[in-house]
């Protein structure tokens, strides 16, 4: 049996997240079947991270088991010929130990968060960016991120029906910046909340609009009541970009 690290890139729209779930599809069931399709068997793809509905991957990494001897480079291009329609690819597949584990065993995860902050609605990045007509203030937005970053309980920013068993968690990096119509949140840490990054992109949004002050993302922090942060952003600006993990 060979281990296989997968790194993926998939569109969110259209799917239900990542989870195979009973209604609709998630990207686990289509890589799963894709697997199927091409080997004859029925392993379970295990992903570093669970997507939600609606969120993109640029570097999701996931893993699978396989019985046949086949060659990483098979693997990878057996599985983008069944995916192609589905709006997924596998960027790499490589063979690697039964001690690795795509969730357990990373270090960090990143994400981006876009925000299209301008006018007139996208064409071209329709369903990619949440689209925000009304100006930005992105120093702002900085000033107010800062006080999320480090080692926090993150009650005001995570989703009532969070399974974490704490709200504790750790945010290496959060930073906020414009690139001319564009507002890009980036953010490091070794795991987040149930829809952590799209909350705290919808309290910097409000930030932003000059409705909160910087200070009020930290008052909100502090208050430890989801009522107190801002909105949950649309899933659609939200990119999971990376998943690293520690150097052999």
């Amino acid at each position: 049996m060979t281990r296989f690290k997968l790194v993926l890139e998939y569109e969110g729209a259209g799917f239900v997240g990542w989870q195979r779930q009973a209604t609709g599809v998630g990207v686990q069931q289509a890589v799963e079947e894709a697997v199927r399709a091409f080997s004859g068997e029925t392993p379970t793809v295990i992903a570093a991270g669970r997507t939600d509905s609606g969120v993109h991957a640029l570097g999701q990494v996931a893993h699978v088991d396989l019985e046949k001897d086949i060659a990483a480079g098979t693997v990878r291009d057996a599985l983008n010929h069944f995916l192609r329609p589905r709006g997924v690819a596998v960027l790499t597949a490589g063979a690697v130990g039964q001690d690795f584990h795509a969730r357990f065993s990373a270090s960090e995860r990143g994400y981006l968060y876009r925000i299209l902050n301008r006018r007139a609605p996208p064409a071209l990045e329709r369903g990619r960016v949440w689209w925000v007509p009304t100006p930005l203030d992105a120093s702002a937005m900085q000033d107010g991120a800062r006080h999320l970053i480090g080692k926090h309980d993150f009650t005001s920013f995570r989703a009532s029906e969070c399974q974490a068993d704490s709200p504790v968690k750790t945010l290496d990096h959060l930073a906020v910046h414009r690139d001319g119509e564009e507002i890009r949140i980036t953010a490091r840490a070794l795991s987040f909340l149930h829809n952590q990054m799209r909350i705290i992109a919808g309290t910097l949004q409000v930030v932003g609009q000059g409705k909160f002050t910087p200070d009020d993302v930290a008052r909100a922090l502090a208050a430890r009541d989801r009522s107190a942060a801002g909105p949950t952003a649309p899933p659609e600006g939200l990119y999971l970009t990376h998943v690293a993990y520690p150097a052999a």
